[in-house]
């Protein structure tokens, strides 16, 4: 597992997949440092009484859609590495199991996008000291918006493996995710059974963790139910 693993971090090192994991972090810290520039005295008067939770909570604005629209492009462009040399007939003639091949796809996946997120955080921190927010930085509060929505979003992480894997023509992919994340910026008002609701951590079920275990578990029922379609189907 983690000698194919290697190898799948290999393909894509020159590719622009690491690119758009930093663009990401980058992205969302660049316009809140814009956001702030044009209206520092009006969010630093409004936020006064707590700073940071402010800092935070206008980041984690921009972080949810970053981070839906990130990992449809992300994964697309990984399973894309195989598609466009037509080389997943001979990666599954090689002897390695088809479970590997599809765990080592999602695993690279889930890593790239844990990286993208700790870049966020810490382009968090950096952002807020350089603004003389102080340095009494709320690290649980912030390790939470940072990291939750990544586990809330795992359903998507898993469906978007199976689906970028499964067509050669990764539109169907992407056009899934696009839409995906269109739902994700409107659905606050949704029931808290709709995934799309998760990222956002809102939920009356009594705290953001619920929103974090129904992803995690629903995300492995999706990666099961992609192994085992991908384990009898033959990949073109």
């Amino acid at each position: 597992m983690v000698q194919i693993l290697s190898s799948d971090f290999l393909k894509i090192k020159r590719k622009m997949i690491w690119f758009l994991v930093f663009l990401g972090p980058i992205g969302v810290i660049g316009l809140e440092a814009l956001n702030f520039g044009l209206r520092y005295e009006y969010l630093t008067d409004r936020y006064k009484n707590d700073l940071w939770g402010g800092l935070i909570g206008e980041v984690r604005f921009l972080s949810i859609p970053a981070l839906m629209i990130g990992l449809t492009i992300i994964i697309s462009m990984i399973a894309n590495v195989e598609h466009q040399t037509n080389s997943w007939k001979q990666l599954l003639a090689l002897p390695i199991t088809k479970f590997k091949v599809f765990t080592s796809k999602f695993l690279l996946a889930s890593i790239l996008l844990f990286v993208s997120c700790t870049l966020l955080f810490v382009g968090t921190i950096l952002f807020g000291v350089i603004i003389k927010y102080g340095t009494d930085i709320p690290l649980v509060n912030l390790l939470k918006i940072i990291y939750y929505p990544f586990l809330a979003a795992m359903p998507f992480i898993a469906l978007q493996t199976w689906i970028s894997i499964t067509f050669k023509n990764q539109a169907n992919a992407l056009t899934i995710g696009i839409l995906g994340t269109v739902l994700s910026l409107y659905s606050i008002s949704f029931p808290d059974w709709v995934p799309y609701k998760w990222p956002l951590l809102e939920n009356h079920w009594g705290g953001p963790i619920y929103s974090v275990i129904a992803g995690v578990l629903l995300g492995l029922a999706v990666y099961l139910a992609g192994l085992t379609d991908f384990t009898r189907k033959e990949v073109k």
